[in-house]
């Protein structure tokens, strides 16, 4: 089994800051990394009778642009339709109202002042 490289540990370290906002938020975590022939879902979260998908962008610099840049209309797409095969996928929430957030980081993902949350970053 391969190593982690330092890119993957600060990523991941990203999503577990994520989430502990997330939980400190009052919601309830249902899935992490949900992968999919779509593509992949970083948190999926419960915040009262809402299903969050929920997006997690580190960046150590912004010197190839910021973090929230980095989520286009084809990863907005990708999130979509991964999103779309979990609620086919777990029909007890599929009429429960969604939305999609992000959280961004920047600099060192241990810092809890580096991130930023982003409700309802996009819709669908």
């Amino acid at each position: 089994m391969s190593e982690l490289t330092e890119k993957q540990k600060l990523g991941n370290l990203a999503e577990r800051q994520s989430e502990q906002l997330l939980l400190d938020a009052g919601m309830r975590l249902l899935a992490r990394n949900y992968r999919c022939k779509m593509g992949e879902l970083d948190l999926v979260m419960r915040h009262a009778d809402t299903v969050v998908f929920v997006e997690v962008r580190y960046r150590r610099s912004s010197r190839w642009g910021d973090a929230v840049e980095s989520i286009d209309w084809r990863k907005q797409k990708r999130v979509i339709a991964a999103a779309q095969h979990y609620l086919l996928t777990h029909p007890h929430l599929a009429d429960n109202p969604c939305r999609f957030d992000v959280v961004t980081a920047h600099g060192n993902p241990a810092d809890p002042g580096s991130y930023n949350w982003i409700r309802e970053a996009f819709t669908c």
